[in-house]
């Protein structure tokens, strides 16, 4: 997963530095097998399972620039979006460039749950999530998915942002977001068993492509090691 994400981050052309957050040294090795740089771990308290993405986001910005390293703006590629392409990053850095006045860009997708239809339960009773604007109409529970508001759910895949918004504002957003519709399976994200199975059948039926690694196998590698070979 980390090399579907390194390999098209470099092969973009987008970035001067492709930079793991890891705390991890094992994590730390496969991606500077596959080209990435880790320059150092993340500390622990900011790799819990509840670790807003603000902190090790400030944690790594504000440690590069101790280190004399300084960039305009900064990209989120977590790993768990494996058909993510070098031309999805190029298409969403023209796109986040070319728009004055943005914080940053963020990749969305029709959402396939409709919160229309979506209900906060209150002991026996229940009622909508969203209030209807117009109650007189046709309620948006009991109206068909293509007759309502197009909504929009984020996805993992990708995310931009200059890099004051970071430091200044302490949110990775800013006030001020741009949508990136992400096309086909780019925006695919694998988070558990049932997500996996999903990905593979896609691979398996042609439906997804996997970027291209030019890379040995870091596993490989590590057997190779391992035997004296």
């Amino acid at each position: 997963m980390l090399a579907y994400t390194i390999a098209p981050a470099i092969e973009s052309g987008v970035f001067d530095a492709v930079v793991v957050s890891t705390d991890s040294e094992e994590t730390a090795a496969i991606a500077r097998h596959y080209g990435a740089e880790v320059p150092f771990l993340r500390p622990a308290a900011f790799a819990t399972d509840t670790s807003p993405d603000i902190e090790w986001v400030q944690y790594t910005l504000t440690e590069l620039k101790k280190r004399g390293r300084r960039w305009d703006a900064f990209s989120l590629l977590r790993p768990t979006s494996p058909f993510r392409t070098p031309d999805t990053l190029r298409r969403a850095w023209r796109q986040f460039t070319s728009e004055p006045g943005v914080d940053s860009l963020r990749a969305v997708e029709l959402c396939m749950q409709h919160p229309g239809k979506m209900w906060v339960v209150d002991g026996n009773r229940m009622r909508p999530l969203l209030e209807q604007p117009e109650p007189r109409t046709q309620p948006w529970h009991s109206t068909p998915y293509q007759a309502l508001p197009r909504v929009y759910a984020q996805n993992a895949s990708l995310e931009i942002a200059w890099t004051r918004v970071a430091l200044e504002t302490h949110t990775i957003a800013g006030d001020v977001l741009m949508p990136f519709i992400t096309q086909d399976f780019e925006g695919f994200d694998i988070n558990d068993p049932h997500d996996w199975m999903i990905a593979e059948r896609l691979l398996a039926d042609g439906a997804a492509v996997l970027p291209r690694i030019s890379k040995r196998p870091y596993a490989a590698i590590a057997d190779s090691v391992g035997t004296g070979l």
